[in-house]
């Protein structure tokens, strides 16, 4: 067996499609607090680790009886984002006649909000291979056309846009790390960076103004718990 053969290859080959396998395993449905956009989501028998562990649909080891792994962050709306995509659907001069910019783009929710208000271009920046092609299907869903960038645009120079919209980003220091030096560059190209988020630890409050704030649930909330407001700020220098 060369290299080439071996089991990252056989893991490789096996992976399913994602998709295909979103299309055929996840349910278009509104999204919470945002009726007006509907996502792909996943569903008790969605059975997303075969998605997300390539290795247990490689090995056909998995058990179905188990309980569902964590999903993965695009597979759900997180508050940073609904609220960002709320305040621009009830906001729609926000984001009007500008290219847009959706960070961290996951399941594509705030740059369909975007599309949907009236911007003149959206670009979508997300690195996870599925999260992309949750995004592709979520925008042809809902009518509206979303350039994707697949690669982490965080190292470079930001993209020819008028406005970066930065839902829940701020989650983890790693990520706000590599996210911060970014955004200070959007801001010394006089590119606008709005950011949605519900008071994650490492959000940077003492550079961001509040325009905003709305009640919407969070990723992992229970359904009968009562709603925090999640928040909507500029970032500033």
């Amino acid at each position: 067996m060369t290299a080439a053969d071996g089991p990252q290859a056989v893991h490789a080959h096996c992976r399913p499609d994602p998709t295909e396998f979103i299309r055929a395993n996840m349910r278009l449905a509104p999204a919470p607090s945002l009726p007006e956009i509907r996502l792909y989501t996943p569903h008790p028998a969605s059975g997303l680790r075969r998605l997300i562990d390539p290795r247990q649909y490689a090995d056909d080891e998995m058990d179905d009886d188990g309980p569902e792994p964590q999903p993965p962050y695009w597979a759900y709306v997180w508050a940073g984002g609904a609220v960002l995509a709320r305040h621009i659907l009830d906001h729609p001069q926000t984001v009007a006649g500008r290219r847009v910019l959706d960070l961290g783009a996951g399941s594509g929710l705030v740059g369909i909000a975007a599309a949907k208000a009236g911007a003149r271009e959206v670009i979508a920046a997300e690195i996870d291979r599925n999260g992309v092609a949750a995004l592709a299907l979520n925008a042809a869903a809902n009518g509206v056309a979303i350039t994707v960038i697949g690669d982490d645009i965080t190292r470079g120079s930001p993209p020819a846009v008028d406005l970066v919209l930065a839902g829940d980003v701020f989650y983890g220091q790693d990520v706000a790390e590599r996210v911060m030096p970014f955004l200070e560059r959007c801001l010394k190209a006089d590119i606008e960076v709005l950011v949605g988020d519900p008071g994650r630890a490492y959000l940077p409050r003492s550079r961001l103004r509040l325009l905003a704030e709305y009640k919407v649930p969070d990723f992992g909330q229970a359904k009968d718990s009562a709603l925090e407001p999640s928040g909507v700020f500029r970032f500033e220098g």
